[in-house]
């Protein structure tokens, strides 16, 4: 691991606030336990807050305490309320300077505001990991001696859906050389009865290979129409052109992808439709099945791949289990796109895995709920889990490069110069 410079270290050191020693020796005069550490920082805390709203006050009035009032200003200092407000670490009773003329609006505590900064982002950092609203209010009692209600939390909580529309409606790439699509079921009430919905997720990579979630949609059934909508909507964001769409045979979303990008090329996952035909088969069999699929899809051509799947059709496993060569001539369509790419896209676009690796984060997520009362909360939930798997990952996707080489010459200016 690298060293930290000199001039980083400097810069961090200007950056921190220096403790007078005299004060330390004042403050500890000898060992101290966890609880007496605690109360240090609690009142400490409180003696800054009270300080700084103290302050406050003063350039309000536009003089300090025990100063003289200026000649014509009626308004003066008028006691103090006590107040209580939630911090990270607990309760704290503060005293909130007053004004004659009730004028005073402080901005580090605001009037009627009982929670002090952090205390939210705790409470919503433990929900989106899973957290549920009763859970973090008994770890909340447990630990800092917290009581609020589940109502509480779900406020707080509740205050990241303006940040969750702004985000499904901000502007996207122009182009993405790949998007998957697939989709979770969550458990939804709707109309007083638990449905299982389908939560559709839109996976782009963008022309550098890095990766982002496009976007998050609730519907009770799928369709080309339900698609549409979805692939309208990502136009509306600014994308314009989509060089390779995977799906997962998800119902009606060739058709919609045909519609409103006339030139993306649809690949199905060829890792999902291998997993369906091993389906058929018995546990002992799976192995040997496989091996027999194997030289359909490693084949070097489409051409090649179509003999491959005549003779699969024709030998033991085809006429054993013939609704696998069913399934394979319906997306035939979708599958021999893959073999027109060189092995550097295929290793792009064989397997819809990236997506689902996301979704097995997020089920980890939204497994210790039963249900979502609403679309909104399971929307909420899962945008905060994004943003924990997203956070401050900016890894390509593997072998990006070459195949950034390999597309710049199969799409040229679509992709070297996206519209």
């Amino acid at each position: 691991m690298p060293r930290k410079s000199k001039e980083t270290t400097a810069a961090e050191a200007v950056d921190s606030v220096p403790i007078p020693a005299a004060l330390l020796d004042e403050l500890v005069k000898g060992p101290m336990s966890p609880t007496d550490v605690q109360a240090l920082f609690q009142s400490f805390k409180q003696a800054v807050i009270e300080r700084a709203m103290g302050a406050e006050m003063s350039h309000h009035l536009g003089y300090r305490e025990g100063e003289a009032r200026p000649e014509g200003e009626t308004n003066h200092r008028n006691g103090r309320t006590g107040k209580t407000v939630l911090t990270e670490d607990g309760p704290l009773r503060i005293a909130v300077p007053r004004d004659r003329d009730g004028t005073f609006e402080p901005i580090l505590i605001p009037k009627h505001a009982r929670r002090f900064t952090g205390f939210d982002d705790k409470i919503i950092a433990m929900y989106a990991r899973g957290m549920t609203v009763r859970e973090i209010q008994g770890f909340l009692a447990e630990q800092y001696g917290t009581q609020v209600s589940p109502d509480f939390i779900s406020s707080v909580t509740d205050e990241v859906m303006a940040e969750v529309t702004a985000w499904q409606q901000r502007p996207l790439e122009r182009m993405y050389p790949v998007i998957f699509f697939d989709a979770l079921r969550v458990k939804i009430r709707d109309d007083g009865v638990v449905r299982n919905k389908a939560v559709y997720v839109a996976l782009g990579v963008r022309p550098d290979g890095t990766r982002e979630v496009l976007g998050l949609w609730i519907e009770q059934t799928e369709g080309a129409k339900f698609w549409l909508k979805v692939l309208n909507d990502l136009k509306t964001r600014g994308v314009q052109d989509v060089l390779i769409a995977v799906v997962d045979g998800l119902t009606g979303l060739a058709d919609a992808i045909e519609t409103a990008f006339p030139t993306t090329t649809v690949q199905t996952c060829i890792v999902h439709l291998l997993r369906n035909s091993l389906d058929y088969a018995s546990w002992k069999d799976r192995k040997k099945l496989a091996a027999a699929l194997r030289p359909i899809y490693t084949a070097v051509s489409a051409e090649a791949a179509e003999t491959a799947l005549r003779d699969f059709a024709a030998g033991p496993w085809g006429q054993k289990h013939p609704t696998i060569v069913q399934s394979w001539q319906r997306a035939w369509a979708q599958v021999i796109p893959f073999f027109a790419f060189p092995p550097a896209v295929r290793r792009v676009i064989y397997t819809t895995n990236a997506i689902e690796s996301l979704h097995m984060r997020l089920r980890k997520i939204i497994k210790t709920r039963g249900h979502f009362p609403t679309d909104e909360a399971a929307l909420k939930l899962l945008w905060l889990a994004l943003q924990n798997t997203f956070a401050n990952t900016t890894r390509s996707v593997r072998e990006w490069h070459e195949a950034m080489n390999q597309f710049a010459i199969f799409y040229g200016d679509r992709f070297t110069r996206p519209a």
